[in-house]
């Protein structure tokens, strides 16, 4: 990979012991492989989080 797949910018490999990638100068892009599972955590509406913000304020 000479060049970056999102701005066609240079691609710059880095190293640290064994771990390794490639970032490009221009975009910042980073070739760093991730895993994007759900944590199973039940997410807070924006409806409910208003309300519990509304009810602590009141309390105060």
């Amino acid at each position: 990979m000479d060049e970056c797949p999102r701005c066609g910018g240079e691609i710059e490999e880095l190293a640290l012991e064994d771990a390794s990638t490639v970032t490009c100068t221009r975009c910042g892009f980073a070739d760093i492989p991730v895993e994007h599972q759900p944590t199973g955590e039940d997410v807070e509406s924006w409806r409910d989080a208003f309300n519990r913000f509304y009810e602590q304020s009141a309390e105060r």
